[in-house]
């Protein structure tokens, strides 16, 4: 006994014959012929049943069987087999359902009742015409003139139908027998070969091909004469089945999820793999532009980029089975993929698309496995120092005015000759590249659809360590951290390229200036009361290139009340408030790392009370450690070399924890 008998003469009978047997619900399929049984594989759970049935065999059928429901999925043209089947239902006292394929609307095409409709219309027309509505359909065609010459009609490869079109006189070139489905492509290499101006179909939705049909007509310039549908019928889409099924039996459906990369967003870059994972999708889901760039007709769509509402509603709708997110480029290049990836799970399959970068150089004549390639769009991005110190840098920027702004950026500091490439639209039908100087662009505005490469022969070496000759400085009377102490603090401090770091008392701004170079995707504060110190730090600012350096003019802590979060402080000069400080500092990062360089003995003493009442603490653990350094230069005096010594500097570390619940609970 079957729980479920599905007349299966469709694309989407198939399907649900095959959802029912993989969750273990018993289940026959029946179809009218032995060809199309070879399109279900059987199992415990699915059995198959080829052959034609009349009501009373119907009937008969469901007697012997008592399933618990009928499905109807057959064509929707077999109007006759669906009133068969409607009846046979009602007598038996058996749950009848309809599952609906999804129909398309097509404006640019003639619409005709039925198929003598569509003769009566083609006998006032001139031209070849292309005729895929199926061997029963031929004898109607025969009242057209010159049918045997005009005429091509498209049938199955079954001896049988063979037979019967030739009967009707359709032979030779004429008559074209092959199984479909057919690709857009093929159905315009038909229409080119027999020169057709014309194409007969009826509305047999996406799984019947009927889309690829329409594009390949309006490729050729061909006119679509469409049959329009016999019954106007209600029932369930494919989803709409699955979903009462799931809730009937209490399914648990696991989905097959696709990351997909879809390219620039032109059809043009979607690799075959990603056209073949969104032909058997029934459901694509993304922002807008990524999936209308691939949706077909018919198709479900969920409108959404947030990788957590994509994951509730994939979890809110299990009826669909296959599933393409629809993400723009390659999934592994600056993409949300990574963490859809997290949420859905380990067995969420990934196809790569073309990358932007890969697209955009290939199209200026670049390669890429040299070039500093970083994101602007929607993140702190340092472009102005990776561009001082890179011949080429690739960024996404993602906003109308990112070019102008760079290339401002660029001019201020003095690296207006740098060739900005600038690609907009990437593979659409305004795609728009140009190539030209920063201090040209400094007035441009764009789209925000864009990428740009920036091109510098003069780019710098960067640095691997600390430790800047004194001399590369702009220098005036504002105190300068010496290159020996310098070097020696900021290895204590031991920055990543993303610290956030405040250098209090900035003086001329050599230890800011180092700060900013090793954290090139962070930021530094560079705070300083005195007037003639900060127009200092700014010619050292400007000079260095070093747009993530922000000078702040005041004393601290007051000046560092509404600046961000630290993860690292450098103090040279606390004018009497280090106690204050270092209060601020904590308050703000309880894991804060500080560096204090003193000079006087007066502030040594000042810092190790500091340090002395934070251990007293019972918010937080300090670890800290003190090194004296003595440096000495050598001066020539004749022929020979005299060390000078040079101020003897403390320089004290501290890092700080906060301490957790079981370490309070032991001391």
């Amino acid at each position: 006994m079957y729980k479920v008998i599905v007349f299966a003469g469709t694309t989407e009978g198939y399907e649900i014959s095959r959802f029912l047997g993989e969750n273990q619900i018993p289940v026959l399929a029946c179809v009218a012929t032995e060809y199309g049984s070879r399109s279900l594989k059987e199992s415990s759970s699915l059995h198959v049943q080829a052959g034609r049935l009349d009501e009373n065999e119907m009937k008969e059928l469901f007697s012997r069987e008592k399933p618990e429901l009928v499905l109807d999925a057959t064509h929707p043209y077999a109007a006759e087999v669906t009133r068969n089947i409607r009846r046979a239902c009602e007598e038996a006292e058996v749950s009848y359902t309809r599952i609906l394929r999804t129909g398309s609307g097509q404006q640019n095409a003639v619409y005709v009742k039925d198929t003598q409709a569509a003769a009566e219309y083609l006998k006032g027309t001139t031209g070849n015409v292309l005729l895929t509505t199926g061997s029963k359909e031929l004898a109607a065609f025969t009242s057209v003139p010159d049918y045997k010459e005009r005429l091509f009609a498209r049938v199955l490869s079954l001896p049988s139908v063979i037979e019967s079109c030739q009967a009707l006189g359709f032979e030779g070139r004429n008559l074209i027998a092959m199984q479909g489905p057919f690709s857009m492509e093929m159905n315009r290499a038909m229409l080119t070969q027999y020169e057709c101006r014309y194409l007969v179909t009826k509305d047999s939705g996406k799984a019947g091909g009927f889309l690829e049909k329409i594009q390949a007509a309006e490729a050729c310039g061909a006119t679509v004469v469409i049959i329009g549908r016999p019954l106007a019928e209600e029932g369930l889409s494919l989803r709409e089945c699955r979903h009462m099924l799931i809730e009937r039996y209490g399914l648990t459906r696991k989905q097959k999820v696709t990351l997909l990369g879809i390219g620039m967003g032109s059809p043009k870059t979607l690799t075959q793999e990603g056209q073949e994972a969104v032909r058997n999708a029934d459901l694509i889901v993304g922002a807008k532009r990524m999936v209308d760039a691939v949706r077909l007709s018919g198709q479900d769509v969920f409108y959404e980029y947030r990788s957590k509402e994509i994951a509730e509603y994939l979890i809110a709708h299990p009826e669909y089975t296959k599933v393409v997110v629809a993400l723009s480029g390659d999934v592994g290049f600056y993409s949300g993929a990574k963490k859809l990836a997290e949420l859905l799970g380990p067995d969420t399959e990934m196809i790569c698309g073309i990358s932007s970068v890969v697209y955009f150089m290939s199209k200026i004549g670049l390669s890429w496995d040299d070039a500093k390639i970083v994101s602007a769009h929607g993140k702190t991005c340092n472009l102005i120092s990776l561009i001082r110190t890179n011949r080429k840098v690739f960024a996404i920027l993602g906003t109308g005015d990112g070019v102008r702004k760079l290339a401002e950026k660029l001019t201020f500091y003095g690296m207006g000759d740098v060739i900005l490439h600038v690609g907009e639209n990437l593979s659409y039908d305004n795609e728009k590249i140009l190539a030209k100087p920063a201090r040209e662009l400094v007035s441009y505005e764009g789209d925000p659809l864009s990428v740009v490469c920036a091109y510098n022969p003069q780019a710098e070496l960067e640095l691997a360590t600390h430790g800047i000759p004194d001399e590369e400085f702009i220098r005036g009377k504002a105190p300068m951290t010496k290159t020996e102490v310098r070097t020696v603090s900021l290895s204590k401090l031991r920055l990543p390229k993303d610290a956030i770091c405040y250098d209090i008392g900035a003086g001329t701004g050599s230890v800011s200036v180092e700060m900013a170079l090793r954290a090139s995707e962070g930021g530094v504060y560079a705070i300083e009361k005195k007037e003639d110190a900060l127009a200092l730090l700014q010619e050292n600012k400007k000079k260095f290139a070093l747009d993530h350096m922000y000078i702040v003019p005041g004393t601290a802590p007051e000046a560092l009340e509404e600046l961000p979060v630290p993860t690292h402080a450098f103090i040279g000069g606390s004018s009497g408030n280090m106690k204050e400080i270092v209060e601020l500092l904590l308050n703000k990062n309880p894991q804060v790392r500080i560096v204090i360089n003193c000079i006087t003995l007066e502030t040594v003493g000042e810092a190790l009370d500091c340090i002395r009442e934070l251990e007293k603490q019972e918010t937080y653990q300090c670890e800290s450690e003190v090194v004296q350094l003595c440096a000495s230069r050598s001066k020539n005096i004749g022929r020979y070399h005299m060390m000078m010594g040079e101020n003897p500097i403390y320089i004290i570390t501290v890092q700080a924890h906060e301490k957790s619940e079981t370490q309070e609970e032991q001391v």
